[in-house]
C-alpha cells in the first residue's frame, strides 16, 4: 500500500494532508524518514508519524519445507494431510504456498505470509529457475537434451515451452531446470517421448536450495540471505 494511502485511511488526515506530512519528513518507515508519498509499505513494516505509532508491523515468516510424497500442497483438504499439518507453528494458518507441488512430488516447498515476496519468486515473468530430479520408467537418451533446449509445443495451451536444461544422471534419472511452471509440465515433457515419470523431486527454486539436512516432513526458517535472494 502506498504511504499516503495508509495515512489517509485515518479520519484525521485527508489525502492532501497526508502528502504534505510525508513531504515534510514527518513519517518514518522502519525508523527511516520517507518523503515520497508513493512509497510502498508492506504490512510487515513499522510506520510512525512524529513518533506516534500508526502501524506496528507484523512479523514476516519464511519457511522451507521438505514436502513428502502423499501430502497435499494446500492449506486444507478433506481427505489428505496438507503441508500445514506438518508445521508446528501457532500462526501457520496465516501462511500461503509459494509454488505448489503435486501430491506425488516431493522436495522443496516455500511458505510465507509475505505476499509480495511470494509473487517475486513465482511470477512467470521473473523466470526463476526451478530444478527437479526426475526418475523415469524408460531410459533417457541424449536426444531429450536437444529437444528440451529447443522447447516443446503444447497444443492445449497453443504455446512452446521455454528452453530447459537437462542433465543426465543415469540411465533412468536426470536433473531438469525449468524457467516456467506449466500444468504438469515435467510429466508432459517426458511424455513427448512416451516416457512416464515415476518420481519427481524439486531441489531448487530461484537461488534457494532444499536443505540436505531436512528429512521429508521437516522444515526450517529461511536464512536472511535466502530471503534476500528472491
Amino acid at each position: 500500500m502506498r504511504l499516503d494511502r495508509l495515512l489517509s485511511l485515518s479520519p484525521l488526515y485527508s489525502r492532501r494532508r497526508s502528502r504534505l506530512l510525508i513531504s515534510a519528513g514527518r513519517l518514518r518507515v522502519d525508523g527511516e524518514v520517507v518523503r515520497n508519498p508513493r512509497h510502498e509499505v508492506s504490512a510487515f513494516q513499522r510506520v510512525e508519524l512524529d513518533g506516534t505509532l500508526l502501524q506496528a508491523g507484523r512479523g514476516a515468516r519464511y519457511w522451507m519445507l521438505h514436502k513428502p510424497v502423499g501430502v497435499v500442497s494446500a492449506t486444507w483438504h478433506d481427505s489428505h494431510r496438507t503441508v500445514l499439518d506438518l508445521l508446528d507453528e501457532a500462526d501457520k494458518h496465516e501462511l500461503h504456498l509459494a509454488g505448489r507441488l503435486d501430491l506425488n512430488t516431493s522436495g522443496l516447498l516455500l511458505l510465507s505470509n509475505d505476499g509480495h515476496w511470494s509473487r517475486r519468486i513465482t511470477l512467470p515473468e521473473q523466470r526463476k529457475p526451478k530444478v527437479y530430479r526426475v526418475d523415469t520408467e524408460q531410459p533417457i537418451s541424449e536426444d531429450y537434451i536437444e529437444v528440451f533446449a529447443r522447447g516443446l509445443y503444447f497444443a492445449y495451451e497453443d504455446l512452446t515451452t521455454l528452453p530447459a536444461q537437462l542433465e543426465l544422471l543415469g540411465s533412468h534419472r536426470a536433473r531438469l531446470t525449468l524457467y516456467e511452471g506449466r500444468y504438469h509440465q515435467v510429466k508432459r515433457m517426458f511424455g513427448h517421448f512416451r516416457n512416464r515419470v515415476v518420481a519427481l523431486h524439486r531441489e531448487q527454486m530461484g537461488e534457494i536450495h532444499l536443505d540436505p539436512n531436512l528429512a521429508p516432513g521437516q522444515y526450517r526458517a529461511l536464512t536472511a540471505a535466502e530471503i534476500a535472494s528472491v
